[in-house]
Protein backbone atom coordinates (compact mmCIF):
# COMPACT_ATOMS: atom_id res chain seq x y z
CA UNK A 1 0.00 0.00 0.00
CA UNK A 2 1.22 3.47 -0.88
CA UNK A 3 2.03 5.49 2.27
CA UNK A 4 -0.31 8.12 3.71
CA UNK A 5 1.59 11.54 3.32
CA UNK A 6 -0.45 13.82 5.85
CA UNK A 7 0.66 17.54 6.23
CA UNK A 8 1.85 17.66 9.96
CA UNK A 9 0.96 21.42 10.38
CA UNK A 10 -2.54 20.41 9.62
CA UNK A 11 -2.71 17.22 10.98
CA UNK A 12 -3.51 16.01 14.49
CA UNK A 13 -3.47 12.46 16.07
CA UNK A 14 -5.97 11.46 18.01
CA UNK A 15 -5.27 9.17 20.42
CA UNK A 16 -8.95 7.92 22.23
CA UNK A 17 -9.13 6.44 25.93
CA UNK A 18 -5.99 5.15 26.18
CA UNK A 19 -6.10 5.42 30.00
CA UNK A 20 -5.81 3.91 33.58
CA UNK A 21 -9.69 2.92 33.11
CA UNK A 22 -9.11 1.00 30.08
CA UNK A 23 -5.93 -0.29 29.23
CA UNK A 24 -3.64 0.52 32.58
CA UNK A 25 -1.93 -0.92 35.84
CA UNK A 26 -5.04 -3.22 37.58
CA UNK A 27 -6.84 -4.28 34.13
CA UNK A 28 -4.79 -7.21 33.55
CA UNK A 29 -6.68 -9.14 36.23
CA UNK A 30 -10.28 -8.08 34.92
CA UNK A 31 -9.33 -8.08 30.82
CA UNK A 32 -6.36 -10.56 30.69
CA UNK A 33 -6.65 -11.61 27.00
CA UNK A 34 -7.52 -7.60 26.14
CA UNK A 35 -4.62 -6.43 27.90
CA UNK A 36 -2.28 -8.75 26.52
CA UNK A 37 -3.10 -8.16 23.27
CA UNK A 38 -3.14 -4.10 23.95
CA UNK A 39 0.33 -4.68 25.26
CA UNK A 40 1.87 -6.97 23.01
CA UNK A 41 0.03 -5.27 19.63
CA UNK A 42 -1.51 -1.77 20.66
CA UNK A 43 0.72 -0.37 22.83
CA UNK A 44 4.08 -0.21 20.81
CA UNK A 45 1.94 1.14 17.21
CA UNK A 46 0.13 3.92 19.16
CA UNK A 47 3.69 5.09 21.21
CA UNK A 48 5.25 4.82 17.73
CA UNK A 49 2.29 7.31 16.26
CA UNK A 50 3.23 9.41 19.06
CA UNK A 51 7.04 9.88 18.77
CA UNK A 52 6.47 10.07 15.03
CA UNK A 53 3.67 12.74 15.37
CA UNK A 54 5.48 14.77 18.20
CA UNK A 55 8.84 14.47 16.06
CA UNK A 56 6.66 15.85 12.89
CA UNK A 57 4.72 19.05 15.07
CA UNK A 58 1.61 17.64 14.04
CA UNK A 59 -1.10 18.50 17.21
CA UNK A 60 -1.69 15.76 19.42
CA UNK A 61 -4.92 15.52 21.18
CA UNK A 62 -5.74 12.74 23.93
CA UNK A 63 -9.33 12.21 24.79
CA UNK A 64 -9.73 10.45 28.35
CA UNK A 65 -13.28 8.74 29.64
CA UNK A 66 -14.05 11.13 32.31
CA UNK A 67 -17.62 12.60 33.88
CA UNK A 68 -17.53 16.53 34.49
CA UNK A 69 -20.10 15.44 37.71
CA UNK A 70 -18.90 13.15 40.39
CA UNK A 71 -22.16 11.24 39.88
CA UNK A 72 -21.72 10.76 36.56
CA UNK A 73 -25.02 12.51 35.31
CA UNK A 74 -23.72 14.35 32.74
CA UNK A 75 -22.88 10.83 31.07
CA UNK A 76 -24.59 9.68 27.75
CA UNK A 77 -27.32 7.57 27.42
CA UNK A 78 -25.18 4.52 26.22
CA UNK A 79 -22.49 5.30 29.11
CA UNK A 80 -25.48 5.25 31.74
CA UNK A 81 -26.83 2.13 30.46
CA UNK A 82 -23.50 0.64 30.56
CA UNK A 83 -21.96 1.91 33.78
CA UNK A 84 -19.10 3.41 31.78
CA UNK A 85 -17.67 6.37 33.34
CA UNK A 86 -14.85 7.81 35.52
CA UNK A 87 -14.59 10.44 38.26
CA UNK A 88 -13.44 13.92 36.95
CA UNK A 89 -9.58 13.76 38.10
CA UNK A 90 -9.35 10.30 39.13
CA UNK A 91 -6.54 7.86 38.38
CA UNK A 92 -8.96 6.04 36.15
CA UNK A 93 -9.54 9.23 34.03
CA UNK A 94 -5.58 9.38 33.50
CA UNK A 95 -3.86 9.07 30.26
CA UNK A 96 -1.40 5.64 30.55
CA UNK A 97 2.17 6.22 31.43
CA UNK A 98 3.82 5.39 28.14
CA UNK A 99 1.80 8.03 26.60
CA UNK A 100 1.80 10.45 28.87
CA UNK A 101 0.96 14.01 27.57
CA UNK A 102 3.60 16.87 27.29
CA UNK A 103 2.33 20.19 29.05
CA UNK A 104 0.93 21.43 25.79
CA UNK A 105 -0.86 18.41 24.30
CA UNK A 106 -4.67 18.55 24.77
CA UNK A 107 -6.29 16.26 27.08
CA UNK A 108 -10.24 16.74 26.44
CA UNK A 109 -12.36 14.62 29.20
CA UNK A 110 -15.43 13.05 27.40
CA UNK A 111 -18.59 11.09 28.27
CA UNK A 112 -20.32 10.07 25.48
CA UNK A 113 -18.50 7.18 22.41
CA UNK A 114 -17.39 10.38 19.94
CA UNK A 115 -15.54 13.22 21.21
CA UNK A 116 -17.30 15.13 18.88
CA UNK A 117 -20.59 14.87 21.04
CA UNK A 118 -19.58 15.76 24.22
CA UNK A 119 -16.60 17.92 23.94
CA UNK A 120 -15.08 21.01 21.99
CA UNK A 121 -12.81 18.75 19.79
CA UNK A 122 -14.35 20.13 16.44
CA UNK A 123 -14.06 23.64 17.46
CA UNK A 124 -11.05 23.06 18.97
CA UNK A 125 -9.89 21.44 15.13
CA UNK A 126 -10.68 24.06 13.26
CA UNK A 127 -9.20 26.93 15.54
CA UNK A 128 -6.05 25.07 14.83
CA UNK A 129 -6.42 25.23 11.59
CA UNK A 130 -6.87 21.03 11.29
CA UNK A 131 -7.65 19.21 7.94
CA UNK A 132 -6.63 15.91 8.69
CA UNK A 133 -7.33 13.57 11.63
CA UNK A 134 -5.19 10.63 12.28
CA UNK A 135 -6.99 8.25 15.19
CA UNK A 136 -5.70 5.41 17.24
CA UNK A 137 -6.72 4.44 20.55
CA UNK A 138 -9.83 2.22 22.18
CA UNK A 139 -11.98 0.34 21.53
CA UNK A 140 -12.50 0.11 17.19
CA UNK A 141 -15.77 -1.06 17.46
CA UNK A 142 -17.27 1.51 19.46
CA UNK A 143 -15.26 4.88 20.13
CA UNK A 144 -13.04 4.74 17.18
CA UNK A 145 -15.90 3.57 14.81
CA UNK A 146 -18.11 6.82 16.60
CA UNK A 147 -15.20 9.43 15.68
CA UNK A 148 -14.07 7.74 12.71
CA UNK A 149 -17.69 8.64 11.07
CA UNK A 150 -18.37 12.03 12.92
CA UNK A 151 -14.84 13.45 11.98
CA UNK A 152 -15.99 12.21 7.97
CA UNK A 153 -19.48 13.44 8.27
CA UNK A 154 -17.39 16.92 9.59
CA UNK A 155 -15.34 17.26 6.45
CA UNK A 156 -12.07 16.27 8.09
CA UNK A 157 -9.88 13.92 6.26
CA UNK A 158 -9.60 10.79 8.39
CA UNK A 159 -6.95 8.33 9.11
CA UNK A 160 -7.01 5.03 10.91
CA UNK A 161 -3.93 3.65 12.55
CA UNK A 162 -5.92 0.15 12.68
CA UNK A 163 -2.31 -0.87 14.18
CA UNK A 164 -2.85 1.15 17.20
CA UNK A 165 -6.50 0.24 17.37
CA UNK A 166 -7.65 -2.45 19.44
CA UNK A 167 -11.29 -3.76 19.84
CA UNK A 168 -12.25 -6.56 22.46
CA UNK A 169 -11.21 -9.39 19.87
CA UNK A 170 -9.44 -9.80 16.61
CA UNK A 171 -12.97 -10.70 15.35
CA UNK A 172 -14.71 -7.32 16.93
CA UNK A 173 -11.90 -4.91 15.29
CA UNK A 174 -11.67 -6.40 12.18
CA UNK A 175 -15.33 -6.55 11.86
CA UNK A 176 -15.43 -2.60 12.52
CA UNK A 177 -12.79 -1.70 10.58
CA UNK A 178 -15.03 -3.17 7.56
CA UNK A 179 -17.80 -1.21 8.47
CA UNK A 180 -16.17 2.39 8.51
CA UNK A 181 -13.61 1.60 5.64
CA UNK A 182 -15.34 4.21 3.51
CA UNK A 183 -15.10 7.09 6.26
CA UNK A 184 -11.12 6.69 6.82
CA UNK A 185 -7.92 5.70 5.15
CA UNK A 186 -6.89 2.51 6.91
CA UNK A 187 -2.68 2.94 7.52
CA UNK A 188 -0.20 0.80 9.70
CA UNK A 189 1.51 3.76 11.64
CA UNK A 190 4.60 2.85 9.36
CA UNK A 191 2.96 3.68 6.29
CA UNK A 192 2.07 7.58 7.13
CA UNK A 193 4.52 10.05 6.44
CA UNK A 194 4.52 13.26 8.52
CA UNK A 195 5.57 16.14 6.24
CA UNK A 196 7.13 19.31 7.73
Amino acid sequence: MDPACLPASRSALLLVDLQNGTCGPGQETLRPEFCGLFRQRTLPAARRALAEARRAGAEVIHTVIANLTADGRDRSLDYKRCGMGFPPGSAEARVIEELDPLPDELVLPKSSSSPFSSTTLDYLLRNIGIEVLVVAGILTDQCIDHTVKDAADRGYRVVCLHDACMAESLERHEAALACFRGYAEQRRVQEVIWRE
